[in-house]
């Protein structure tokens, strides 16, 4: 490297040179701020160029030398607009390294990774999916359109979404499925284990081929502190079910359907914790004759003060 022109000041021979300078540069502390002192604004435009300097380094006998990067690799950012070019330019070769990996991805574009985001071969990302920090995904699992996922890892074979989201913490073991509108965080999955619809699973395990049902919810924050909810293997939880912790529900258990869950249940127990049913024979049919009788008398008044 000779040196550094502005191309205002540059000769014809020097134009035809494509080579730009980036506006990043190195070189030793102190050889820097003794050239600084030489640098005049002997030019055109009347400023003091640090570009000067390599001209300056090569006028002593200074070594300079010039590191040729590709144009993606030097835009400036000075708006958010360029900001915004920038983490495209990343994610674009973020997804391109991943599919060259074996990763599937159905629309690539729609795709948002973060820098440590790790995707084994044969997986599937379907459209629409962000990945947060801290993220890892074992081959052969399938994540499904529009699922948010942040500091989680997921097993191998899972399937995850569409429409879920794995906070921090979240384990997933092999063949999990995590089902649409189910949120996790702080919680370990076993083998198989399954909550398929409409829940939040947070601060907890779930032992291997347990059932969570559709609307369960440990109930994990009391206002003031998180506590622990642990589900056993093979348990079954019915759907619109609420898990106090803390609370262990037993290895093989079963919890009936809208049940408020405040004590621990033992292993193949079944418990039920939800208000007796009331069934009243010919009640409703009693009750609509009462209202179609109130109605008509309403509209009878009616009519007759507008007439």
């Amino acid at each position: 490297l000779e040196a550094i022109v502005e191309a205002r000041e540059a000769t014809p021979e020097q134009l035809a040179v494509r080579l730009c300078n980036s506006g990043v540069m190195a070189g030793r502390a102190g050889d820097m701020f003794r050239l600084l002192a030489k640098v005049t604004n002997n030019n055109a435009k009347g400023e003091y160029y640090l570009t000067d300097l390599v001209g300056l380094a090569r006028g002593e006998g200074i070594g300079c030398a010039v590191a040729v990067s590709g144009e993606d690799d030097l835009i400036g950012c000075d708006s958010k607009a360029d900001l915004a070019e920038a983490e495209a330019i990343f994610q674009g070769r973020r997804r391109r390294a991943l599919m060259d990996a074996g990763v599937t991805m159905v629309a690539p574009e729609t795709v948002f990774l973060s820098h440590d985001t790790e995707i084994g071969a044969d997986a599937v990302i379907e459209p629409n999916v962000v990945f947060g920090p801290g993220v890892k995904v074992a081959g052969g699992a399938q994540i499904r359109a529009f699922s948010h996922l942040e500091g989680a890892i997921v097993g191998e074979g899972c399937s995850v979404g569409p429409y879920a989201r794995l906070r921090p913490g979240t384990v997933l073991g092999r063949g999990v499925h995590i089902g649409n509108f189910v949120e996790t965080k702080n919680t370990a999955m076993g083998e198989g284990a399954k909550a398929n619809h409409l829940a939040y699973l947070g601060d907890g395990t779930i032992g291997a081929g347990a059932n969570i049902g559709a609307g369960t919810i440990f109930c994990n924050y009391d206002g003031y502190l998180k506590h622990q909810t642990d589900v056993g293997a093979g348990a079954f939880v019915g759907s619109n079910s609420a898990l106090v912790a803390p609370v262990r529900i037993g290895d093989g258990a079963y919890v009936g359907s809208g049940s408020v869950i405040t004590k621990d249940v033992p292993d193949d127990a079944l418990a039920v914790g939800r208000g007796q049913q009331v069934t009243r024979e010919g009640w409703a049919k009693n009750y609509r004759a009462k209202k179609a009788a109130e109605k008509a008398a309403r509209t009878t008044g009616k009519d007759k003060q507008n007439g």
